[in-house]
């Protein structure tokens, strides 16, 4: 990959490597948009096959958290971070996942605020609490907003509700099938959303005590990880890695709906969201559909300190978000992702107009 060349097209700002001899720390940190304030994103622990598989993750990721929290309305730009390793591996050591978390803390530190972290897939608020040591730069603390996952799953569970009634004309979740890619934080907390309102649910994962969990407390029918896709069902839920919804996938979807809490869910945008359209499947852009988890947590950082109350009314709004999207897109024949996406950068260049204008009359 030509990072310079990569990061010049798609308008990114910073791409930064962290290494820690002592712990084994290996991080980077991607930095894509700070117009509407500074960077937020979660921190990701993934056993990548290779450099390049991480970096080329942290930059996907950190664009859609601009987008991400462009579309959610909040005062926050997108980046994210990667650390390249196993997290069981070092959970192990309970000195060395100090260490190292605090390590990680320092770094992040030195970026002076332009990027504010979180958990994310593989990592934990006890992790964060480490980081914090650190730097206040870190959000999703115990005491405050917490585990963001719940909150990313009811995002998800209103996006999937405003799909329905877009589809069905219903709202109601009720007796329809959903399969979900993914039984771990966020995709447990979404299966127990829809067991609890009357979904049927066809699950898989690679992991089985998680699937053993979602077996026992909601009846969820278990297939292969590589099953999943063709199942008969009125909504695939991708809640794992992203980029699910490709070539290979996509002939075997026997879906209506797309909408899930992972991240990328297409792998190609303008390709594979044209061939869900044209097998007449609803797309749920990702990155609206996640929103809940970083609409929690950013309210850690409102004057007065964290208010659920609130993050929860914001959280709601999705659902009216997710609607929009949807009928505009019926009405202009865009596909979904291009709605969105419109939507997104328009508040950030409206926002970056106003700050240009505003540095021109200081200078006046």
């Amino acid at each position: 990959m030509d990072k310079f060349g990569y990061m010049e097209k798609f308008g990114y700002e910073q791409l930064c490597f962290f290494h820690d001899k002592y712990t084994g720390l290996k991080a980077i940190t991607c930095i894509h948009n700070t117009v509407l304030g500074p960077s937020l994103g979660g921190t990701r622990f993934w056993n990548y096959a290779n450099e390049e598989d991480a970096v080329e993750d942290v930059l996907r990721l950190a664009r859609g958290m601009t987008y991400k929290s462009s579309l959610a309305g909040l005062a926050l730009g997108g980046g994210k971070s990667v650390i390249i390793g196993d997290y069981r591996e070092l959970r192990k050591d309970p000195i060395r996942r100090e260490a190292f978390w605090r390590a990680f803390g320092r770094y992040i530190e030195g970026l002076n605020g332009r990027y504010i972290t979180a958990e994310d897939i593989g990592t934990t608020t006890q992790d964060m609490v480490y980081v914090n040591m650190e730097t206040t730069n870190v959000v999703g603390l115990p005491g405050r907003s917490g585990d963001p996952s719940p909150y990313t799953s009811l995002g998800a569970y209103k996006s999937i509700q405003a799909c329905c009634e877009h589809v069905y004309g219903n709202s109601s979740v009720e007796g329809r099938t959903v399969t979900v890619q993914g039984v771990g934080q966020t995709g447990y907390y979404l299966c127990k959303l829809l067991y609890d309102n009357g979904a049927k649910l066809i699950v898989s994962d690679v992991s089985q005590e998680r699937i053993d969990r979602v077996v026992e407390e909601f009846g969820a029918k278990v297939v292969d990880v590589n099953d999943i896709y063709s199942q008969e069902c009125d909504i695939y839920s991708p809640c794992a890695l992203g980029a699910t919804v490709n070539d290979e996938t996509i002939p075997q979807l026997k879906c209506k709906i797309v909408c899930g809490v992972a991240n990328n869910v297409l792998k190609d945008a303008p390709v594979h969201a044209k061939a869900l359209q044209d097998r007449g499947i609803t797309y749920a852009p990702d990155y609206l559909a996640n929103a809940g988890g970083v609409i929690n947590v950013s309210y850690e950082r409102a004057e007065g300190g964290y208010n659920e109350e609130a993050a929860l009314r914001d959280i709601d709004r999705i659902y009216i978000r997710m609607k929009d999207i949807l009928k505009i897109s019926e009405e202009t024949g865009q596909l979904t992702y291009e709605t969105a996406d419109k939507l997104a950068e328009e508040r950030i260049k409206s926002v970056q107009n106003i700050r240009s204008i505003l540095t021109t009359g200081r200078r006046s």
